[in-house]
């Protein structure tokens, strides 16, 4: 009995996906609950487990190829593999079992479009590989065919122009690699934020020293009690909460002619994953100490890399900081993550001379900066927003005060 493989839903608003890898060929067996299918969505990455065990006996889209929620992926042929084994282990002179494997993809194919549109796209020379059956089952009708033959020739190609007309010079030095949907989606996000919002990066420098010290002092305490490195992202998490409660625009939302205020802190944590950019959110961040901080960016940062990451994990969130100084960026301009209106930008630490009552000293400076929407917050908001993170963090004691 063969048993469909579908396109499970994908989450809220999200109604395609893109095939990104298989993980078994037609023909190999399957075990219930395994995962068969990753599929691609522009926020999250999802593994189709198999309905069934068998063998998979037929596969309906190849990989890169777009996907909607309930499409057939492929057929599973319920109780096939376990089997086809003990079989050949009892007979292995027997040559029947090699035809009928080999018959089967065929038998599939045959099943998933109607005699009567098989000879029609046959006539009219139709790739029914690349047609989306609207019958039983996603099966292949004749109203399908005629449907893909009164298709207009090639509207949506504009960009064609644009590439040259004869090969490239350096074809066979080059590699033409198909944009994943998250990475799409990164692109697209990020030309609407610069085309939506009128933004500006201010810049502060911080001293690291006190931070560096008390995390020196308290680390092997810390992560014996709680399990946890104590880092600085805990830190900088708090410093915004602060900073965010003192400057509230910075924390709202643009929406039409309103501005929409939120009182409570979901923190985006800008991480890369193992396809992208991602930015899980930790919920209620003001509620949490900072060892759970601490647990909450550990989490989602490992969970990213291993694309396990939730749908909910990367919706929503009110201000979102991202750290490029782990990959060793001095100085940059992040940009925000719309709706919200503002984004800080972490990066390294770097000892340099500074002026200390009078004196020149060698201290741990970071440069911070806040890339903010100036139709909302103004400068003097935004620079402000940055001296009071500057404040927590120099004075640490000040976030475990409250003052």
């Amino acid at each position: 009995m063969a048993v469909e493989l579908k396109v499970p839903p994908l989450g809220e608003s999200i109604t395609e996906a893109v095939v990104g890898k298989w993980n078994k060929k037609p023909g190999d067996a399957v075990s219930a609950d395994e995962p068969l299918v990753v599929l691609e969505t522009d926020k999250v990455t999802i593994d189709v487990p198999a309905p069934a065990a068998g063998s998979l006996a037929s596969v309906a889209f190849k990989e890169g190829d777009k996907v909607r929620v309930g499409d057939v992926l492929g057929l599973i042929e319920a109780g096939a593999g376990a089997a086809a084994r003990p079989a050949a282990a009892a007979a292995p002179t027997a040559p029947a079992p090699a035809p009928v494997a080999a018959a089967a993809p065929a038998q599939e194919s045959d099943a998933r479009i109607t005699p009567t549109a098989r000879k029609m796209a046959e006539e009219n020379k139709v790739d029914v590989s690349q047609l989306k059956g609207s019958g039983a089952g996603g099966r292949i009708t004749k109203e399908d065919v005629l449907g893909q033959l009164n298709r207009p020739a090639a509207p949506s190609q504009p960009a064609a122009p644009a590439q040259p007309a004869g090969p490239r010079p350096n074809a066979a030095r080059e590699e033409r690699v198909r944009m994943t949907p998250l990475r799409k989606r990164v692109a697209e996000r990020l030309v609407q934020a610069q085309s939506n919002a009128a933004l500006l990066t201010t810049f502060n420098e911080v001293d690291m020293g006190e931070v560096m010290a008390l995390r020196k002092k308290y680390n092997d305490k810390f992560q014996a009690r709680h399990g946890v490195k104590l880092g600085f992202m805990s830190f900088f998490v708090r410093a915004s909460i602060e900073a965010l409660k003192a400057f509230p625009q910075v924390n709202a939302e643009i929406d039409g002619e309103d501005v929409i205020f939120k009182h409570y802190y979901d923190i985006g944590v800008a991480v890369s994953g193992s396809r992208g950019l991602v930015v899980p959110v930790i919920r209620n961040a003001d509620k949490l100490s900072l060892a759970e901080l601490e647990k909450g960016v550990g989490d989602l940062g490992t969970r990213a890399r291993n694309d396990k990451l939730t749908l909910p994990e990367l919706q929503g969130g009110t201000f979102t900081i991202t750290n490029g100084g782990i990959f060793g960026s001095m100085l940059s301009t992040p940009i925000i993550n719309p709706p919200q209106t503002g984004i800080l930008g972490m990066h390294n630490i770097v000892e340099r001379p500074v002026a200390r009552d009078g004196q020149v000293v060698i201290r741990p400076i970071m440069y911070v900066a806040l890339t903010y929407d100036h139709r909302l917050i103004d400068g003097r908001e935004a620079v402000q927003f940055l001296v009071r993170v500057k404040e927590c963090i120099e004075d640490p004691e000040r976030l475990l005060l409250d003052v």
